[in-house]
């Protein structure tokens, strides 16, 4: 499965990770390093799959539990209506 961000949330990288705005109500989500690989894996088309191994090359992280990291990533920006199903 794939998704895109709803138009309506815009993205700007920090050094901190990355920040997500939705304009629709103000609401922002403040995405730390971990997060913003997933998130930019997720953004760019990748499965979970594929995000998890990025999140694995760039971090010392055993495939467990990158990939609960990316699926909680996934399930908390679905839930708050940030991103939408390809």
């Amino acid at each position: 499965m794939t998704w895109r961000l709803h138009p309506d949330v815009s993205t700007v990288d920090t050094d901190y990770g990355t920040v997500l705005l939705d304009g629709r109500d103000g609401r922002y989500w403040q995405l730390n390093g971990t997060a913003s690989v997933a998130f930019r894996a997720l953004a760019d088309g990748s499965t979970v799959q594929e995000a998890t191994e990025r999140l694995m090359a760039v971090y010392d992280v055993d495939e467990p539990r990158a990939r609960a990291d990316v699926e909680g990533l996934m399930a908390s920006l679905q839930q708050a209506k940030v991103v939408q199903q390809r």
